[in-house]
């Protein structure tokens, strides 16, 4: 049986980067709500707190307490990148752990396969993730958003 690569991003980095999109949709330079971005993509509002304490820590959001409190982007969306966002709420993001560590030449096929194979999947995923900024999703969610309500049905 050929075995299956992996890398899987959890839950935490899913509802956190659909959470991130939902805010630099709904702000319009306001404050938002943690409770409108829970009901709106159906995420626990709970879930959300601890998502998004980590996502303020790391200088991605600001929150601001009270009645007419909630979060807002630190930054222009257009400066926040997917791989900003995924790396606050997973780590690194490698396909293989530890790909280049302690490797010699003197393990030539290890260093091969390293080198050919980890390092650039490594490098694309990275490459990727760091190419989207998050001012791209809300214009993509925006166009599929109006392209939704203009559907006719005969």
């Amino acid at each position: 049986m050929i075995g299956v690569l992996k890398m899987k991003i959890s839950t935490k980095g899913r509802y956190g980067l659909r959470a991130m999109v939902d805010l630099a949709a709904n702000s319009a330079g306001d404050h938002v709500s943690l409770n409108s971005i829970a009901e709106r993509q159906n995420i626990s509002e709970n879930y959300l707190e601890q998502v998004f304490s980590t996502l303020r820590k790391a200088g991605l959001v600001k929150s601001i307490k009270g009645a007419q409190g909630g979060y807002t982007l630190s930054n222009s969306p257009s400066n926040i990148t997917v791989g900003d966002i995924l790396r606050v709420l997973e780590g690194n993001l490698l396909i293989v752990d530890g790909a280049g560590d302690d490797i010699s030449l003197g393990n030539s096929v290890e260093y091969c396969i390293t080198t050919n194979v980890w390092s650039k999947i490594n490098d694309s995923i990275n490459s990727i993730i760091d190419s989207i900024s998050l001012e791209d999703l809300v214009t993509e969610y925006k166009k599929l958003k109006g392209s939704s309500s203009l559907m006719y049905y005969i």
